[in-house]
């Protein structure tokens, strides 16, 4: 309900974007009549008057429900295909792109947060909390035109957007072109692939990564000063053992949550990152809908994402019993 009534009240006229400003006012209505937009936006108070209850519902957003309700998200106002079947092609190139920024911030930001911990007050600790300040000061989009500038436009070691070069061919499988260069034994295909996605998942990456790190510190620190690590430490275990087997484990929990939540926040926040990089996705997909004030499109698109972003999490909370035998789901 939110999505739906923001956009309406978004000024702009999805008449005009898709005529133009030039066209005709009988055009645009005729257009409007086509499109349903020229019935009111919630309830239709004078079609009740003349056909009773029935005549009530017929407006824009006991539509929109109805047709919600069945699974059916609507069509482009431009293009006219289904909301559905773009989500289907456009996903893959969203969720490569956040796994890959997510292994980059999980696989970087947990050792980098653990060695702070085991050196707190020291230098080492010092350096790795102001660079994971510095991530997270870091606007998503500044940090993408920095990383563009530098490594695609000033060195030239890699491309500046896209997925693929043009010269490159892939016949998809998945829609995860790194996946799908795995699958066909398409070498080329593949070093490309994992070219065009350092950078946007450096910069996407960035914020979850600076998070993680802070996390994994503190969360670090609070079990190091406990019992049984002094207990372990006492009898000899090596500091190693101790960091690993028995402080480690017990310092995911809250590590685990954050992850889960910045894992969906990437998937919405990937909307700057795929529009910088010209990244196929679902972000650069709801933006250019925004542009052109396509409803079906920003609804269907922002409803996915929650949809997502909830189901992430649900999956966090379901392995908190498998990293800790103690917590058990009846």
């Amino acid at each position: 309900m939110l999505i739906f009534a923001i956009t309406r009240l978004v000024p702009g006229d999805p008449a005009i974007a898709l005529l133009g400003q030039r066209s005709s006012e009988e055009a645009r209505a005729q257009l409007r009549i086509e499109l349903g937009l020229d019935q009111p936006v919630w309830l239709n108070f004078e079609a009740f008057a003349e056909e009773g209850p029935r005549g009530l519902v017929r407006a824009q957003y006991p539509i929109y429900m109805s047709r919600l309700v069945r699974g059916d998200l609507g069509r482009s106002i431009f293009s006219r295909i289904p909301v559905t079947e773009s989500l289907r092609s456009r996903f893959p190139a969203t969720i490569e792109l956040t796994l890959f920024a997510m292994a980059f911030a999980v696989f970087v930001g947990v050792p980098a947060g653990v060695w702070a911990a085991r050196h707190r007050g020291k230098i080492q600790d010092t350096a790795v909390m102001t660079l994971a300040l510095s991530g997270v000061s870091f606007p998503v989009f500044w940090l993408a035109i920095i990383l563009i500038y530098v490594f695609a436009v000033t060195l030239g070691w890699l491309p500046p957007s896209g997925r693929l070069s043009v010269a490159t061919q892939l016949e998809p499988i998945t829609g995860l072109y790194v996946l799908d260069a795995i699958l066909r034994g398409n070498g080329a295909a593949l070093v490309d692939a994992l070219r065009h996605l350092v950078l946007p998942a450096l910069a996407l990456g960035t914020i979850p990564l600076a998070i993680i790190v802070r996390m994994t510190r503190s969360s670090m620190l609070e079990v190091l000063s406990q019992d049984y690590v002094r207990t372990a430490r006492s009898k000899g275990v090596i500091e190693r053992v101790v960091v690993n087997k028995h402080a480690l484990r017990n310092a995911l929990l809250p590590v685990v949550t954050v992850i889960g939540l910045s894992f969906g926040s990437l998937l919405s926040g990937a909307i700057l990152t795929e529009t910088v990089f010209s990244w196929p996705g679902i972000g650069r997909w709801v933006y250019d809908a925004i542009s052109a004030r396509d409803y079906p499109i920003i609804q269907g698109g922002v409803l996915f994402v929650a949809f997502i972003f909830v189901l992430v999490n649900l999956i966090v909370d379901l392995s908190y019993a498998l990293i800790d035998p103690r917590i058990q789901y009846s």
